[in-house]
């Protein structure tokens, strides 16, 4: 079964814009548990996370339509109907199920997995979710080592160590590494969800590629980067919490049900543009039975849901992960100049 449709986010985008006790520890020793306690430092190096996880790292290949061509980034060469198109993927389980970027597969035909050892196979399925650039693929093969999320109670903290691992370029570079730091954290950067920024090279065909950190585990999926004159090494990783999310409701349904508000909202100038703003988003369209029956008029005013202080559209996305269509949710809104709290049953969008 095969569920695609069009692509969320294209690789290349165009910007201007210790102590213990009654005694001190070693120095070595603090460090160490200093480390452990941080969960940013491992006793790993650089070269042997490389090894734990590039063996789980796939080169994905296949035939993308020429009407498409101009969108693709990844492509390689240009024969007839067709273009040659590469990306990267992550063993996730051992029999055969990868993650990869929707903008990776989705219009690729005839799609192929090369793995780190060089062996080819056939994807027998395709699952992708374009809002989210996130996308499973299957080959009928098992035996292979998954790879470790980062728990979600864990932290990911601005300057930690991380690397990408993936096929930039040419799938002959497959399982190359680069070597950087998470540059920030909840990033928009035109996304439907936060993003984590990295300076470690990501460059075309990297897509789908994980992102790990120091102690093996994968921090993220990398999706796309700022290119442009005088940009250098700003790339965006979809967080390990969306992507698992994601792909739990890809192995549950065989596609993600999202709730919503059934509101057409729109953001402020300050939030379009980055500023940092308290400004409320402000419908523009109703559209669910749900939010006529709730009161909810174009031109009212959002300023919270469930007590969650809503000033931009991926604050909302991020929020509307942690429930189901059917569950009702107080707003809290500017309504003919009046504050009111409304009660909204949540839709499937």
């Amino acid at each position: 079964m095969r569920k695609t449709g069009t692509k969320a986010a294209c690789l290349l985008l165009s910007g201007a814009i210790g102590i213990g006790g009654f005694g001190f520890l070693p120095q070595a020793e603090a460090s160490a548990a200093s480390a452990k306690s941080s969960g940013t430092i491992s006793s790993k190096t650089v070269p042997q996370i490389i090894a734990q996880v590039s063996p789980s790292v796939v080169g994905i290949i296949g035939e993308v339509p020429s009407e498409y061509a101009e969108e693709w980034s990844d492509y390689e060469s240009s024969e007839g109907e067709y273009e040659l198109a590469h990306g990267s993927g992550v063993i996730i389980r051992s029999n055969g199920w990868i993650v990869t970027n929707a903008h990776v597969v989705d219009e690729m035909e005839n799609i192929q997995v090369v793995t780190s050892e060089g062996k080819s196979y056939k994807v027998r399925e395709v699952y992708s979710d374009p809002v989210s650039d996130i996308a499973l693929i299957r080959i009928n093969v098992t035996g292979f080592k998954p790879v470790t999320f980062v728990s979600s109670g864990e932290n990911t903290l601005v300057g930690e160590q991380v690397i990408a691992i993936g096929t930039p370029v040419s799938l002959s570079l497959r399982n190359s590494a680069t070597l950087g730091i998470i540059s920030g954290l909840n990033r928009a950067a035109g996304a439907e969800y936060r993003l984590i920024q990295t300076d470690a090279t990501i460059n075309p065909g990297n897509s789908g590629g994980p992102l790990v950190n120091m102690r093996g585990e994968i921090v993220g999926i990398n999706s796309m980067k700022f290119a442009a004159v005088d940009i250098d090494n700003t790339g965006f990783t979809i967080p390990a919490g969306t992507v698992q999310y994601i792909v739990n409701q890809l192995f549950e349904q065989g596609e993600v049900i999202r709730a919503g508000l059934g509101l057409g909202l729109e953001e402020s100038f300050s939030a379009t543009v980055g500023l940092p703003s308290d400004d409320p988003l402000t419908v523009s369209e109703v559209l669910s039975d749900e939010a006529v029956a709730a009161g909810i008029k174009e031109g009212d005013v959002l300023y919270s849901v469930a007590g969650h202080r809503i000033t931009a559209l991926v604050d909302l996305n991020e929020l509307m992960k942690t429930y189901s269509p059917g569950q009702t949710v107080r707003v809290l809104m500017q309504s003919g100049g009046d504050i009111v709290e409304r009660k909204v049953v949540l839709t499937s969008e």
